[in-house]
């Protein structure tokens, strides 16, 4: 199927279009409210991090936490919560964001010190990788020791060893039996 640029790309039925708009009046009921994402995750009972890839559509909200979230963002609408729970996210990410100096110095410092980070993680935990599924994420700010403003970027994720991988262990069928 062939589309004009002007045709809005779509995830299966979704509308990469709606979602963006979605997004903006989540956020628009966010500063309505006065919350910072800390407040706003403290009233949900999630992360910082969390909350923000909820009103940004990047995960799904659970029937539990839409209720605080409607609660804590009276001027949302019930039709955008309803949405968030039943539509599945798109996890992806628009290659343009790596030129946010933010996201891109965060991208520059995850693999600067990437061999480094792999390294400790296998000493200290074996051969395998941390889960980005079973997976915390938290920001925040303290103060050096001169006084400047510091982020504190914590990634908690759980530990998937690599296996062996031993023919009698396959519970699946074999494609050449």
């Amino acid at each position: 199927v062939v589309r004009s640029s002007a045709t809005p790309r779509t995830y299966s039925s979704i509308s990469a279009t709606e979602i963006a708009e979605r997004t903006k009046r989540m956020l628009d009921a966010k500063e309505k409210s006065g919350l910072s994402y800390d407040e706003l995750s403290s009233k949900l009972g999630v992360t910082n991090t969390y909350t923000a890839q909820l009103l940004m559509g990047q995960a799904r909200l659970t029937s539990t936490t839409a209720i605080k979230l409607q609660e804590a963002l009276p001027t949302a609408s019930q039709q955008d919560i309803d949405n968030m729970q039943t539509t599945y996210p798109m996890r992806a990410f628009d290659e343009a964001i790596l030129k946010e100096p933010n996201v891109y110095r965060t991208y520059e410092a995850i693999t600067h010190y990437g061999e480094a980070i792999k390294s400790i993680i296998n000493e200290q935990c074996g051969d395998g990788i941390m889960s980005a599924i079973d997976f915390y994420c938290d920001v925040g700010s303290t103060t050096g020791k001169h006084g400047e403003k510091r982020v504190v970027i914590t990634f908690n994720g759980k530990f998937l060893p690599h296996i062996e991988q031993k023919m009698d262990d396959n519970s699946a069928k074999s494609p050449r039996d």
